[in-house]
C-alpha cells in the first residue's frame, strides 16, 4: 500500500492533535485502492459496556474515516459533512484494544460521494460497518472553518 498521512485538526474528538479527551487517530489515505485507514486503541473510559466499546464512539470512527475518503484526491477545500451514517453492529468491540478502521471512497459525482467503512479486530474480525452519504457542505458551514486552515495539519509525533 503506498500510504499518505493525512493532516488532523487541532480540536477534533476523533483526530483532533490537541483534544486531551479524544482519540487522537491518525490517518493514512492510499488513492489506488481509494481507501482511508487508521489504527487506534479506544480507552476503557470510552465504554458502552465494561470491556465493550460504546456504540456511538465507534459511530464516530467510521464517521471520521469515511469523510476522509473525499480527501484522497485533495485537501482541506474538499473536506465534506455527512448526510447519512448508517451504521451496523455486528459483535462486540473490545476496549483497550488495537482497532484498525478502513474506508472505501465507493463513487464520487460533484458536491456528493458515498463510502462505505468498517471497523475491524486484530484477527480480522469486522465487528461494525457504516455506508455514508458525503455532502460538500454549504459555503457558510464551510467558511467558518477558515480559522482552522492554518492549524490544519500533519503531526509530527507519529
Amino acid at each position: 500500500m503506498s500510504a499518505t498521512r493525512q493532516p488532523s485538526s487541532r480540536t477534533c474528538f476523533v483526530c483532533g492533535r490537541e483534544n486531551i479527551l479524544g482519540l487522537r487517530a491518525r490517518f493514512t489515505g492510499d488513492l489506488a485502492a481509494g481507501e482511508v485507514r487508521t489504527t487506534v486503541v479506544v480507552p476503557e473510559a470510552m465504554n458502552g459496556y465494561p470491556g465493550t466499546v460504546h456504540g456511538g464512539i465507534l459511530g464516530a470512527l467510521l464517521d471520521e474515516t469515511a469523510v476522509r475518503t473525499a480527501l484522497l484526491e485533495g485537501g482541506f477545500d474538499d473536506l465534506m459533512v455527512t448526510g447519512r451514517l448508517s451504521v451496523t453492529y455486528k459483535r462486540p468491540t473490545p476496549t483497550e484494544t488495537p482497532l484498525t478502521v478502513v474506508a472505501r471512497l465507493e463513487k464520487r459525482a460533484g458536491a456528493r460521494a458515498t463510502a462505505s467503512a468498517e471497523v475491524r479486530l486484530p484477527d480480522g474480525t469486522v465487528t461494525a460497518t457504516a455506508e455514508v452519504l458525503l455532502f460538500k457542505p454549504p459555503r457558510e458551514v464551510a467558511s467558518a472553518w477558515e480559522a482552522e486552515r492554518s492549524h490544519w495539519k500533519v503531526d509530527q509525533d507519529g
